[in-house]
């Protein structure tokens, strides 16, 4: 595609529903962040869902929301929810919370 290079930056939120608090999810995820040079964090919110914030070129955030729909995650991913926005910055390593 002409005018999109690999290091294009992307912001990806997505919000994953399943059994996936107290099961390891968000260590996994960090896991697979790091290994993409992702940053960001994996966040338990109500409800049993899990907030993934990642930062960093399109591609690997690709590659990261491919690994959360995969099915080779700890617990069970009923439905992953995704939002795509510009990059704000100022994030540093792969947090969970």
């Amino acid at each position: 595609m002409p005018g999109v290079t690999d290091s294009q930056q992307a912001r990806l939120t997505a919000w994953v529903h399943g059994r996936v608090q107290g099961v390891g999810f968000r260590w996994w995820t960090r896991a697979r962040a790091l290994e993409l040079g992702l940053v960001g964090s994996a966040t338990n919110l109500p409800a049993s869902r899990v907030e993934v914030v990642a930062e960093g070129p399109r591609e690997a955030c690709e590659k990261l929301l491919a690994a959360l729909r995969s099915g080779e995650t700890p617990g069970r991913v009923d439905h992953v929810a995704e939002q795509w926005s510009e990059p704000r910055g100022g994030l540093t390593g792969f947090v969970e919370r």
